[in-house]
C-alpha cells in the first residue's frame, strides 16, 4: 500500500499546499477587508494584491511540499529551482501591489478636490514619483536575485564584480541623456518646482501638468493635446507656474474707444456684471484709461478670479457685455477715424461765390508766386529734370500759364 501511495505523495502534497495557500489568502483578504470597511477606496485598491499573494502562497506552500516528499528524487533539484525562481516572481510582483495600497492610502488622506490643495498636490507628486522608483528598484533586485540561482552566472558574477569601475564608467557615458533625465525628474519631484495639476505655460502654451515620470513630464493643454517635455526643461528652462503659491490669478480685458467713450457708465456696467457672476472672486475689479494717444482712448479692465479656467471665463463675459453695452446703448463710443478739410479762403465773386484759386506747381517754374525759392535740386520739379537746359525748359513752360493767373486775379480785385 505504502509503495503504491509514494509515487502519488508529491502530488497529493502539492495539491494540499495549493488549498491551504488559497485558504490563507483568503483569510488575510478577509481580515484587511475588515479593518479597512470604513475605507472603501483601500478597499477597491486591495483587489491588485490579491493575486500575487495567492500565487506566493501557493508556491511557498508547494515548494514546501515537495522539499518534503520528494527531496530525495533527481528530478526535484529542477523544479525546485523554477519553483524559486516563480517565488521571486510572485514576491516582487506582491511587493509592487503593496506599493500601491500604501500610496493610496496616503493620497486619501489628502484630497485634492479642495480649495487650498497646493500640499496635497505635492505630496501627490512625491509619492507618485516614490513609488514608481521604488518598482523600478523591486524589479532590479528581483531580476538580479533570480540571475544569481544559476550557478554559472555567480560564477560570472564574481569576475564582473573586478571590473565594476570601468563597466560603471562606460554605462555611466552611455545613459548619460537618460540619467540626468532621471535626476532632473527626481528635482522637480521634491523641490516642490512643480507638481501633478499645476497650471503652467511653456513654449507659449496653456496647460496642466498631468504626468511626472522620471524621465519626461506631459503637460495636458487646453486643448486637449498632451505636449511631452522632458525633465530637463523644466531644470533649465524658464516656464510660468500659476499655481505654484496659489491659485488666484489677475487678468486684463482692453478696448481702443473713441474720445467719447462713457467712462462712469462703463464702470456702472462693470460692477454690474461682476456682482451677477460666481466666475469673480471679489478681488479685484477695476476700469482705468492707460492710454489717450493715436485718436483713440484704450480702457483696460482688470478683474480677478479663483483660478486661470474662471479667469479666462470672466474674461470673456466682460468683453462681450461691455461690447453689447457699447453698442446698443453708446455708439459713438465706438472706434471713429476723423478726416478734417481746411477752410478755403479765396476771395469771393460778385454772386457771392468763392473764387477757387489755383495753387501753383510746387517745383521750379513758379515765379508767380512771392518769394519763391527754386530748388537747389532739379530733381524736385519732379517734371523736368535731368540738366540745366531741362530747368529753363520748365521755366519756359510753367512761367506764362502762372502769370495769366495772376493777371486775372490782380482784376478781379481792383474790380471789387
Amino acid at each position: 500500500m505504502l509503495d503504491v501511495l509514494n509515487p502519488a505523495l508529491p502530488f497529493i502534497a502539492t495539491a494540499l499546499a495549493v488549498v491551504a495557500g488559497l485558504a490563507l489568502s483568503w483569510l488575510l483578504r478577509k481580515i484587511v477587508l475588515k479593518l479597512n470597511r470604513k475605507r472603501p477606496e483601500l478597499q477597491a485598491t486591495s483587489r491588485v494584491a490579491r493575486q500575487p499573494l495567492r500565487l506566493a502562497l501557493c508556491l511557498l506552500g508547494v515548494r514546501t511540499a515537495l522539499g518534503l516528499t520528494a527531496g530525495s528524487e533527481t528530478w526535484h533539484a529542477g523544479v525546485d529551482h523554477l519553483l524559486l525562481i516563480a517565488l521571486i516572481g510572485a514576491v516582487a510582483w506582491l511587493a509592487i501591489a503593496v506599493l500601491l495600497i500604501v500610496e493610496a492610502a496616503v493620497l486619501t488622506r489628502h484630497s485634492v478636490d479642495v480649495a487650498d490643495n497646493r500640499r496635497a498636490r505635492r505630496l501627490r507628486t512625491q509619492m507618485i514619483l516614490a513609488r514608481r522608483i521604488a518598482v523600478a528598484l523591486v524589479v532590479v533586485l528581483a531580476a538580479g536575485t533570480a540571475m544569481l540561482t544559476f550557478p554559472a552566472i555567480q560564477a560570472l558574477g564574481a569576475g564582473l564584480l573586478a571590473s565594476a569601475g570601468v563597466i560603471s564608467i562606460v554605462a555611466g557615458l552611455a545613459a548619460q541623456t537618460s540619467l540626468v533625465n532621471v535626476f532632473a525628474g527626481m528635482q522637480l519631484a521634491f523641490t516642490d518646482a512643480i507638481r501633478v495639476d499645476d497650471v503652467v505655460v511653456v513654449q507659449k502654451e496653456w496647460g496642466r501638468i498631468e504626468e511626472i515620470t522620471l524621465t519626461y513630464v506631459v503637460v495636458h493643454l487646453w486643448d486637449d493635446r498632451r505636449l511631452i517635455l522632458p525633465s530637463t526643461y523644466f531644470t533649465t528652462t524658464p516656464f510660468e507656474n500659476w499655481t505654484r503659491r496659489q491659485s488666484e490669478v489677475m487678468g486684463t480685458v482692453e478696448f481702443d474707444l473713441d474720445w467719447r467713450a462713457p467712462v462712469e457708465d462703463m464702470r456702472t456696467e462693470l460692477r454690474r456684471v461682476l456682482a451677477g457672476t460666481e466666475l469673480w472672486d471679489e478681488r479685484v475689479g477695476v476700469l482705468q484709461i492707460t492710454d489717450a494717444t493715436g485718436g483713440f482712448v484704450r480702457v483696460r479692465i482688470l478683474v480677478s478670479a479663483a483660478d486661470s479656467a474662471a479667469l479666462f471665463d470672466l474674461r470673456c463675459l466682460v468683453r462681450e457685455t461691455m461690447v453689447t453695452f457699447l453698442q446698443q446703448n453708446h455708439p459713438q463710443a465706438l472706434p471713429h477715424q476723423r478726416w478734417e478739410q481746411a477752410a478755403d479762403s479765396s476771395p469771393a465773386n460778385d454772386d457771392g461765390t468763392a473764387t477757387r484759386r489755383r495753387a501753383p506747381l510746387r517745383g521750379l517754374g513758379s515765379p508767380g508766386a512771392a518769394g519763391a525759392r527754386l530748388p537747389a535740386d532739379p530733381h524736385e520739379s519732379q517734371l523736368f529734370t535731368g540738366s540745366i537746359e531741362a530747368v529753363e525748359r520748365s521755366r519756359a513752360f510753367t512761367g506764362p500759364g502762372e502769370e495769366v493767373f495772376e493777371e486775372r486775379d490782380r482784376n478781379l480785385a481792383a474790380h471789387n
